[in-house]
C-alpha cells in the first residue's frame, strides 16, 4: 500500500506541475517548488502544498474565532456589521480574483489571505492597541507576528507564512501573492469599515472626502471595483504588484481618514477604554498573551467580568 500511494502522489504532483506550467505566469510560486516547512512531513496525494495549508487554517479554532472578534464596533447590536471572519472572506475572495488575473498562485493567495488575522486579538484596533501598549518593555505586540506564530504551529509553507507575517508592517512580501494579500487587505478594510461606520452613524455620505470618493466611485462595489482594476492593470504592466500613482494615493488618503474619523476618532473612544479596561484587568490577572489574542469579544468581556 505506501507503494502505492507513493505512485498516487507523484502522479497528482506531476499533473499540477503540467498544469501549472502551462497555466501560471513565469513569476508565480509554484506549488511543489515552496521553501519548505518549519518540520518536514510527507505530501498529500489529493492536494498541493497550499491547498493543505488553506485546509489546516479553515480547520483551526484560531480561524473559527474570527467570527467573535471585531472589526471596528465592539459586539454590535445587528446582523450585517463585519467581524474579522467577513473581513478575512471578503479579503480572500477579492486577492483570488487579482491572483487569477495575474496568472498568479490562487491556492497560497488564499491561504495567505485565510490566515493574515488568524493572530488579531479581540476589539479590533482598540485591542491591539491596548495589548501593546502593556506589553511595550517586552517588544510590544502586532497582530501580523501572532498570525505567523499561529502559521508556525499549524506547520505551513515558508510562503503562506511569510505572507501572513508581511501583510502589514514594514517588511514586503517575497511573493507577488503575498504583495496581493497585503494590498488587497487595505481595499477591503477601508471599503467596507466605511460601510459600517455609516450604518452605525458615525459617518454620513457627505462626510466622506469628495476628490477621493469622486476618483474611486460612490458605493463601496463600485470602489473595490475601481482599485481591483487598477491593481491588476498596472501590476500586469510592471511585472509586479502595484497601484496607479493617483489611485494609490487616494486609497492611502480615505485609509488616513478612516484612522482619523472612525478607528481612532471621538465617536470610537469609548470603545477604545473599554477594550483597554477589559484587556488590562484580563492582562494583569496573569493570563498569557497568546490566551488574550485568541479571545473573541463577548468571551474577553466575561472573563473579565469574572475576574
Amino acid at each position: 500500500m505506501p507503494d502505492v500511494a507513493g505512485r498516487v502522489a507523484d502522479a497528482f504532483a506531476a499533473r499540477i506541475r503540467e498544469q501549472e506550467e502551462r497555466a501560471l505566469s513565469p513569476l508565480a510560486v509554484r506549488s511543489y517548488e515552496t521553501a519548505g516547512r518549519p518540520r518536514d512531513e510527507s505530501e498529500c496525494s489529493v492536494r498541493t502544498p497550499f491547498q493543505r495549508d488553506r485546509d489546516r487554517i479553515l480547520h483551526s479554532k484560531p480561524f473559527r474565532r474570527l467570527k467573535g472578534k471585531t472589526q471596528v464596533f465592539i459586539d454590535p447590536a445587528g446582523d450585517h456589521y463585519r467581524t474579522r471572519m467577513t473581513h478575512t472572506l471578503e479579503t480572500t475572495g477579492i486577492a483570488r480574483v487579482v491572483a487569477r488575473a495575474l496568472g498568479l498562485n490562487e491556492d497560497l493567495t488564499e491561504a495567505i489571505g485565510l490566515g493574515h488575522d488568524t493572530g488579531h486579538p479581540p476589539f479590533g484596533h482598540a485591542g491591539e492597541a491596548a495589548l501593546d501598549e502593556f506589553l511595550r518593555d517586552r517588544g510590544g505586540f502586532r497582530h501580523n507576528e501572532q498570525s505567523a506564530r499561529i502559521a508556525e504551529q499549524l506547520n505551513l509553507t515558508h510562503e503562506v507564512i511569510d505572507g501572513i507575517l508581511t501583510h502589514t508592517g514594514p517588511q514586503e512580501p517575497t511573493t507577488l501573492e503575498g504583495k496581493i494579500v497585503r494590498i488587497v487587505d487595505r481595499v477591503a478594510y477601508i471599503n467596507h469599515d466605511i460601510d459600517d461606520a455609516i450604518r452605525y452613524g458615525i459617518l454620513g455620505e457627505a462626510d466622506l472626502p469628495r476628490d477621493e470618493i469622486a476618483l474611486l466611485g460612490p458605493t463601496g462595489g463600485r470602489r473595490i471595483d475601481t482599485l481591483v482594476h487598477d491593481l491588476v492593470e498596472r501590476s500586469a504592466v510592471a511585472g509586479d504588484i502595484v497601484q496607479g500613482d493617483e489611485i494609490g494615493e487616494a486609497m492611502l488618503s480615505l485609509r488616513s481618514f478612516m484612522f482619523e474619523r472612525v478607528y481612532l476618532g471621538p465617536e470610537t473612544r469609548p470603545e477604545h477604554e473599554r477594550a483597554k479596561t477589559t484587556i488590562r484587568r484580563i492582562f494583569e490577572h496573569g493570563a498569557s498573551v497568546e490566551f488574550i489574542a485568541g479571545m473573541t469579544d463577548r468571551f474577553a468581556l466575561s472573563y473579565a467580568e469574572r475576574i
